[in-house]
């Protein structure tokens, strides 16, 4: 697993060199937030990573439930029974009957959710919910129920898989040849064109993704991200 911090966010990556799957630490001052927990071969690594921080974990947060960011849920709640866990209610209605609302893009819930969720839920989250330095906002597109999360700190924004940075920065949905995998669990792209243009209101200092290196001073990025992304709806 490799390890990259930028002030209060470390990036944990699984597989860095063959499919990067990231889950981040955020640091408050007396507690840690971890957001998504990668693959279930992942679980040993972010523990003890957790433990070289030397900080509670207060909260475990997820941008979506694909098997890919959840994978070491169970474990790490089990190791951390305090922690916290978070998701967004939209979520946890797609693992019961994973098709649109009818208010949503009729296209085709895609990615691997599970058949049921692993643990208890504490808190469904909602736009505007701040869990410690964090906030809540909402960013359907990859998935309907898809949240990331500002810390208003630093100005990070992690997207979890709105975003791709392997294989080029990207829209998900908008695909990308030398990594497509975004692309094959999203749901729909102009949802997610939407969403980018959310964040960029922010207008983060640092872009955490779910796939892919964090990059730094992300708006020249995400402004081509999102042209080239609306030239694939054209």
């Amino acid at each position: 697993m490799k390890s990259v911090t930028q002030n209060n966010l470390t990036q944990l990556t699984t597989l860095p060199f063959l499919f990067p799957v990231n889950c981040y630490l955020v640091k408050d001052e007396d507690f840690l937030t971890l957001i998504d927990t990668a693959l279930p071969m992942s679980a040993n690594k972010i523990l003890k990573q957790i433990a070289l921080i030397g900080l509670p974990l207060r909260y475990i947060v997820l941008t979506h439930a694909h098997g890919d960011h959840i994978g070491s849920l169970q474990t790490i709640a089990e190791a951390h029974p305090d922690a916290k866990i978070m998701i967004s209610d939209r979520e946890l209605q797609l693992i019961k009957n994973p098709v649109p609302y009818a208010f949503e893009a009729q296209k085709p819930i895609k990615g691997s959710y599970p058949k049921t969720f692993p643990v208890n839920v504490d808190k469904t989250i909602v736009e505007g919910d701040m869990i410690g330095s964090l906030s809540v906002i909402e960013t359907p597109g990859h998935t309907p129920g898809s949240v990331s999360f500002f810390d208003n700190r630093t100005k990070a924004v992690i997207v979890g898989d709105l975003l791709q940075t392997q294989g080029g920065i990207a829209v998900a949905g908008d695909t990308r040849p030398l990594f497509p995998f975004p692309t094959m669990g999203t749901w729909d792209l102009e949802a997610g064109i939407a969403s980018t243009e959310k964040i960029m209101l922010h207008n983060p200092r640092i872009l955490a993704v779910g796939h892919g290196k964090m990059i730094l001073d992300p708006m020249p990025f995400l402004e081509k991200a999102v042209t080239r992304a609306k030239k694939r709806l054209n």
